[in-house]
């Protein structure tokens, strides 16, 4: 997966995390519902910096063995 590519589906990481944080209620999440989209968030972000930053090649290391 060259760079350009790992952008990209960064971005529609960082987008799924947008649409699910503006769901959110400002404050401390009350009940399971909160919890779990909030989740969804810490969640998504963290695959967005996996794809950005690629830490030791495991992106590029997998996608070369698909290939």
């Amino acid at each position: 997966m060259d760079m350009r590519q790992r952008v990209i589906v960064a971005a529609l990481w960082i987008g799924v995390a947008a649409l699910m944080a503006i769901t959110l209620e400002p404050g401390v999440p009350s009940d399971a519902g909160e919890i779990a989209r909030l989740f969804v968030v810490v969640v998504a972000l963290f695959l967005a910096g996996v794809y950005l930053l690629d830490p030791k090649g495991v992106v590029t290391q997998f996608s070369d063995q698909k290939q």
